[in-house]
């Protein structure tokens, strides 16, 4: 089975809300727990891991003791996040998954396509990626994610909008951040990351870079449009709501 860490410690500023971004509700059930929900399905994964920040107490009370909690004292990025974690997951060798608290839309079968890519290629790195067929209505939020580059159909980097070229935002191949790592390849390598960038943040993309300049193998499976999309504004939340 995977290990499934899902990150929720961001503090969502742009949602302009008093309880943490993954509790607001959709249709009667907060966005995490939609997420939640397709994990169980799915059967990929027993406990799910969440991450969380200084409001821990408000995901007890809403989810008790079906995940398990990791604290993350201050808010360092997304490879700190998944750092934090590293003694304190169960062993496994089947992979560690890393979700977003507020990506409500995969698909149970999803899950089980990234599980028997991930083992079937015996892979370091298995991705999920989108492909857009333009950047218009909804689908403009998708502007922002990182672009997938390859050569000969595989991926040799994944270049974030802020540093691509006009030339490499055109690409509608699209990250959406959803991930599969060999554990034992992850914890080896999680202390390279380096906050040497404009957030001075850890990020957990740039496990990706390592991977590849290692020469390592990095694939990936293809995911519906809808499955990438995320709550970052009120506009997100009534998309999410209409998606649903």
């Amino acid at each position: 089975m995977l290990q499934i860490i899902i990150l929720a410690a961001g503090k969502g500023k742009r949602m302009k809300s008093d309880i943490p971004k993954p509790l607001v509700e959709i249709n009667g059930q907060p966005i995490l727990r939609h997420l939640l929900n397709s994990i169980k399905k799915s059967g990929v994964c027993e406990k799910p891991v969440i991450v969380v920040g200084k409001n821990r107490d408000l995901f007890r009370q809403v989810l008790g003791d079906e995940v398990n909690y990791v604290l993350q004292k201050e808010p360092l990025g997304t490879g700190h996040a998944v750092a934090v974690c590293k003694n304190k997951l169960p062993k496994t060798e089947d992979g560690i998954s890393v979700l977003y608290a507020d990506h409500p839309l995969i698909a149970p079968a999803t899950f089980l396509k990234l599980f028997d890519e991930h083992q079937k290629n015996k892979n370091i790195i298995t991705l999920m990626t989108t492909t857009v067929k333009d950047f218009n209505d909804w689908r403009l939020s998708f502007y922002d994610f990182g672009r997938i580059l390859r050569v000969d159909g595989k991926i040799f980097a994944i270049v974030e909008k802020k540093d691509a070229t006009p030339e490499q935002l055109k690409i509608k191949e699209v990250n959406p951040g959803y991930y599969c790592f060999n554990s034992e390849w992850l914890w080896q390598n999680i202390d390279k990351l380096k906050n040497e960038n404009a957030q001075k943040e850890y990020l957990i993309t740039d496990l990706v870079k390592i991977a590849i300049d290692q020469g390592k193998k990095v694939t990936s499976i293809a995911i519906e449009n809808k499955e990438a999309v995320g709550v970052n504004t009120p506009e997100q939340l009534e998309l999410v709501k209409r998606l649903l």
